[in-house]
């Protein structure tokens, strides 16, 4: 179709088919309404998390999506999953994926997603190109948006020639008020136009934020809100979208306060109520740098898991980032909660506007208290992925394998900061007696005296009866408390070497390695054959 046929300076959104005025305002009328929350906080509150599948997911979709749902759990509102996917040149198609799973390891849990749908679905903003169309034909049509034909080259030319002149970057309106044919005949043109906003000179540039109160933005310049490839800007979706999906409260990062006082204007002259925005401070890097996954590891949600923190420690180091303790009756602070304790007094008043800093050695002591409150059955059960990983146990386990698994567990639950420290203490007890290696370093400390702990050590340990109760440290025979006495007997007592020196050769004899399990409990695990044939080699080896 020629351009001759449209309003000057008017062409067609990208490839799709072109619908008239009449269908555009019927397809507004037509469009979900959203059920506000009124001034006095009545009514039903719909936050929601909006990521980019451009990559795994950052540690502060994580972080948003906590704070967003523990107001909307305690309000007793709904809790949307969208995937912003619209930045197809990044677009990752496992990124989606790795989205859920991290979040429902974490137990953050959503009520509508492109996985369980919902009334506002669908929840991906590819799949509501036809939805944003007529919001940008009405924008058109009153002169707030307009046709910008400027290559890329030009813009880099222009942005270029601001910087080196010291002027305010932002878009010159080149093409504002011009028709195609008009732009044509000027240098940097493109066949294929995007749509920019038409920002006026006394656009809003203050709004009240829930966290910050009165906040003050700078102009914003005239945003592109349409791509060339017919796909909309953040800009543009996050508002038709919180619209359509009745979104009443939108929290987020606060790099997104530059953005908002485009996002007003937009409802504005769409006519739609805005929600309430809560800007919350950004994760801070120890230097005080903006949290980032090019720079830090831990930027990336998959890298807990990793790493071996347990998602209850990760959700509740969260929820101490720009947010106080919890107190108990007497008004101590207690830094160890649960989601639904931190829900229950959730206050948006109580939310420091000061990033935080991402302390990962305050995490580790958060994630060592929550492995000692484990059940040792569960804390078995936490461990068996790792060692899976580590090939020490396989995908089934037998039953046997299982129950030495948990006596183990009992005896590392309280040295353990990270799940990751496991398979090098768990090894030993999984190893044949003639494949365990001796660490270099575990053998360098041995001393001159390690022939003789080890003789007398193989012939005291040798006269212990090879029996015993089912539960360790009980019922007589090869149990810690006797092995203990025999080895305290013979070597502090019979050899005179002082008890912090008398047991590091059996320790390097029985683990091969300098730190390990208990020595003693570790030996009634292993069993009376085994824990003598591993004595002697390393004997045999001096």
């Amino acid at each position: 179709m020629s351009d001759t046929n449209h309003t000057p300076g008017r062409m067609p959104l990208g490839s799709v088919p072109e619908t008239t005025l009449l269908d555009e305002q019927v397809e507004l009328q037509n469009a979900p309404q959203p059920r506000v929350s009124t001034s006095d906080g009545s009514g039903p509150v719909r936050t929601r998390v909006a990521p980019s599948p451009t990559g795994d997911p950052h540690v502060g979709t994580a972080y948003m999506s906590l704070f967003n749902l523990a107001f909307t759990r305690q309000q007793g509102g709904q809790f949307v999953l969208r995937v912003e996917d619209t930045d197809r040149a990044r677009f990752r198609e496992d990124s989606e994926a790795q989205l859920y799973d991290t979040l429902a390891w974490l137990g953050l849990d959503w009520d509508e997603g492109p996985d369980l749908g919902g009334p506002f679905a669908p929840y991906r903003q590819s799949e509501r190109l036809d939805t944003y169309r007529p919001y940008v034909e009405r924008m058109l049509e009153a002169g707030h948006a307009y046709y910008c034909w400027c290559s890329k080259e030009r813009l880099d030319q222009m942005r270029d020639r601001q910087q080196k002149t010291k002027q305010p970057t932002g878009y010159d309106r080149l093409c504002h008020g011009r028709t195609r044919e008009e732009r044509a005949g000027l240098p940097g043109f493109t066949d294929t136009p995007v749509v920019r906003m038409f920002v006026p000179d006394d656009a809003p540039l203050v709004f009240d934020d829930v966290i910050r109160g009165r906040v003050s933005a700078p102009r914003p310049d005239d945003q592109v809100i349409l791509k060339a490839d017919g796909f909309p800007t953040y800009h543009l979706a996050v508002v038709v979208d919180d619209h359509e999906m009745a979104i009443t409260h939108v929290v987020r990062g606060e790099e997104w306060i530059s953005s908002t006082p485009k996002h007003i204007l937009l409802y504005q002259w769409l006519g739609l109520e805005p929600p309430k925005f809560a800007h919350m401070p950004l994760l801070r890097n120890t230097d005080k740098s903006k949290i980032s996954k090019r720079k830090n590891p831990a930027a990336r949600l998959t890298w807990f898991r990793e790493q071996g923190f347990l998602p209850e420690a990760l959700v509740n180091f969260l929820a101490l980032l720009a947010y106080p303790p919890q107190q108990d009756a007497e008004g101590n602070d207690l830094e160890v909660f649960t989601f639904e304790e931190f829900t229950r007094t959730f206050d948006w008043a109580k939310v420091n506007p000061i990033g935080p800093i991402f302390d990962l050695k305050k995490l580790e002591w958060l994630n060592g208290v929550y492995i000692r409150q484990l059940d040792v059955g569960e804390f078995a059960t936490r461990l068996l992925p790792y060692l899976h990983e580590a090939g020490i146990l396989g995908e089934n386990p037998s039953l046997g394998e299982l129950s030495r698994l948990k006596l183990v567990a009992a005896q590392i639950q309280e040295r353990m900061s990270l799940l990751t420290e496991a398979p090098a203490l768990v090894a030993p007890f999984f190893v044949a007696d003639d494949q365990l290696e001796i660490q270099d370093d575990a053998r360098a400390q041995l001393t001159s005296d390690a022939a003789a702990v080890l003789d007398e050590a193989i012939r005291v340990l040798g006269d212990i009866d090879d029996h015993g109760g089912g539960v360790l440290g009980t019922g007589g025979g090869w149990v810690a408390p006797t092995i203990e006495a025999a080895l305290r007997a013979a070597i502090v007592d019979g050899l005179g070497i002082k008890p912090r020196f008398a047991f590091g050769p059996l320790r390097t004899a029985v683990s091969g390695a300098r730190i390990s399990p208990p020595l003693f409990e570790s030996m009634e695990i292993l069993g009376k054959t085994s824990t003598l044939s591993r004595l002697r080699t390393l004997r045999d080896s001096l």
